[in-house]
């Protein structure tokens, strides 16, 4: 791969997905990690000296963190890096101020990390959203703060736009919520926590908890800079209080933002090489060449890079995305190419994602003339000739991206506003073009 660098600036509006006439054989370098970046973000905030994160990611989402962090106070500076995508950033921590008003946009983990932050802040802090975004579940949050001696003024609406009446402080101690509707509640809750007056623990009420992985990565970052938890039972979280070191870190690659990627191999009868594939993660994406490999490729790992050749044929199967939810439009996209149906189960929460998920992947491959069923949990995707048509992405980076996927093989599919890949992938288009070159006779 070339190495001169990308622009962050996206390509917006109508997109023509390529289709292609060969097998893509390419090696792909993907940008860091948006869960990573937004996670170490926050707990460099409130460190106990400067720190610097090496390869972040820069989208909208990570944006969104960064403006959100800096009205709070804290200071956070570009720095030269050699990295492809940007520069690093230097956190500096200090006291953190309120008197703001902080615009998430589309970005759910900020809203749903920011809000416990606030209630440490030493005035009110506002919190608000896209206007297509505040719809996105905050309810449970909202009461475990208050049960956290968190001041919270929402209106009785118990969803976005609300304020937290900052004081400086939070008492901490135990709470339970049911964490159904987002992991999000859980890793916000834990990201602060350290800074509460006596810790937090930290009860999970719901028969369901989405995304674990998420979870343990939020644990990990912040053991890792010292801060002690401890798991006395499955859904309960012990965070005693502390300040969290101060470190360099390195961002991994966004390894769920590579799985359209991958896809491509599948559905071109191709080969595609990720590069920088860490040998242990607790992004969801690191499930993927589990997942692929189920679903008929060949996977195999050489020299810190993930390969993935297409094997005879995809295979449909019943799949439980439980731990990777954010998967579910990409493998849809595969599955609509499989030799029989797809079930993917576990993933119900997805209905309040930018989009409702569920029904904008089913309404999406009909219009294409494909077919696909809703089930309680998840949907079925039932592998039918498709014909090029209008690929709507609902405001989501995931449903573009799989619209691109599907595009490979069906002429004529056109993305409504592919702009919508800036909220963790800017460099969608270049890189996406820049795999296919070569693909086309």
């Amino acid at each position: 791969m070339s190495t001169e660098r990308y622009s962050p600036a996206p390509a917006r509006g109508s997109y023509r997905a390529p289709d292609v006439d060969l097998p893509v054989h390419a090696s792909v370098t993907i940008p860091g990690s948006k869960s990573l970046t937004n996670r170490e973000l926050m707990i460099a905030a409130i460190a106990d000296g400067p720190g610097r994160l090496l390869g972040p990611l820069h989208s909208d989402d990570s944006r969104r963190m960064i403006d959100a962090l800096r009205l709070l106070g804290v200071g956070i500076e570009e720095a030269a890096s050699d990295g492809e995508f940007g520069p690093d950033l230097i956190i500096t921590p200090a006291p953190l101020r309120g008197g703001a008003t902080v615009d998430c946009g589309q970005a759910g983990t900020v809203m749903r990390f920011i809000a416990p932050l606030a209630g440490l802040a030493s005035d009110d802090v506002h919190i608000t959203a896209d206007a297509n975004a505040l719809h996105r579940p905050m309810g449970a949050l909202i009461s475990g703060l208050r049960d956290l001696g968190v001041d919270v003024d929402d209106e009785g609406t118990w969803s976005l736009p609300f304020t937290v009446r900052g004081h400086g402080r939070v008492r901490g101690g135990r709470v339970e919520i049911d964490a159904s509707e987002s992991s999000q509640f859980v890793s916000g809750l834990l990201l602060a926590a350290p800074r509460f007056d006596v810790g937090l623990h930290l009860v999970h009420t719901g028969d369901h908890l989405p995304s674990l992985p998420h979870i343990d990565m939020t644990i990990e970052c912040l053991s890792r800079r010292g801060i002690r938890i401890e798991r006395p039972a499955v859904g309960e979280w012990l965070v005693e209080a502390g300040i969290p070191r101060a470190k360099d870190i390195a961002i991994e690659p966004d390894l769920s933002n590579a799985a359209p990627f991958l896809a491509s191999a599948m559905v071109t009868g191709g080969e595609v090489t990720i590069a920088g594939w860490p040998l242990h993660s607790t992004q969801p994406g690191a499930l993927l060449p589990e997942i692929l490999h189920a679903m008929g490729a060949h996977t195999s790992r050489h020299s810190g890079a993930l390969t993935v050749r297409a094997g005879d044929s995809i295979r449909g199967l019943d799949l439980d995305l439980s731990a990777a939810s954010e998967l579910t439009p990409t493998i849809v996209g595969l599955a609509a190419f499989a030799d029989g149906p797809t079930t993917i189960r576990g993933v119900g929460h997805i209905r309040t994602h930018e989009t409702d998920r569920i029904a904008a992947l089913i309404g999406n491959l009909r219009a294409l003339g494909g077919e696909a069923e809703e089930l309680p949990d998840g949907l079925r995707i039932f592998p039918k000739p498709l014909h090029g048509g209008a690929w709507p992405a609902h405001h989501d980076h995931r449903m573009a991206t799989t619209g691109a996927v599907i595009g490979l093989r069906v002429p004529g599919v056109e993305i409504d506003d592919i702009g919508t890949t800036a909220k963790t992938l800017p460099e969608f288009t270049l890189l996406w073009e820049r795999m296919l070159k070569g693909a086309n006779a």
